[in-house]
């Protein structure tokens, strides 16, 4: 008899957790890139619902690459513009190896995925739809080796 009620409170305080993960994302979404290359003309576009102008977020880029993505780097210009049209725009270099050759984040077989932070504690001023697009900023054409990228938002801990 204890060993069922140990299995029903264990079952139940997995549940709490797994439902609780998820309750502080505000956003999240990728794009597969073609031929598992990010060309220059490829543009990730992220269309953010907004109704929430007084919490506080956390923006996140994801981006998961192969062992034929020939830099340990990488430059991003990211573009935000608001439901108003108002835009600004951001050069971004994140490391994704060490010095060495190895790979930061997390990764199984020949896929590396890393979190990348962007903003930190960021209030939407107005309710809309914001728009954020993001191009690599690499000096080639033809990024080989990215398999997707993705952005998450969530609301900041407090």
């Amino acid at each position: 008899m204890a060993k069922g009620i140990h299995s029903i409170l264990f079952v139940l305080i997995i549940a709490l957790l797994l439902n609780s993960c998820g309750r502080n994302v505000v956003f999240t979404d990728s794009e597969a890139m073609p031929g598992k290359t990010w060309k220059l003309a490829n543009i990730p576009v992220f269309q953010i619902p907004v109704d929430d102008t007084i919490s506080s977020n956390d923006i996140r880029f994801t981006i998961r690459t192969g062992s034929s993505y020939p830099y340990r780097n990488i430059f991003l210009f990211v573009n935000t513009t608001s439901p108003e049209g108002r835009s600004i725009t951001d050069t971004l270099e994140y490391d994704l190896a060490d010095e060495s050759g190895n790979w930061l984040g997390k990764g199984f077989g020949d896929i590396h995925e890393l979190n990348l932070p962007y903003k930190s504690a960021v209030f939407f001023p107005v309710k809309g739809s914001y728009q954020i697009s993001v191009r690599h900023g690499m000096r080639i054409e033809d990024l080989k080796g990215v398999y997707d990228f993705g952005i998450r938002i969530e609301k900041s801990v407090k």
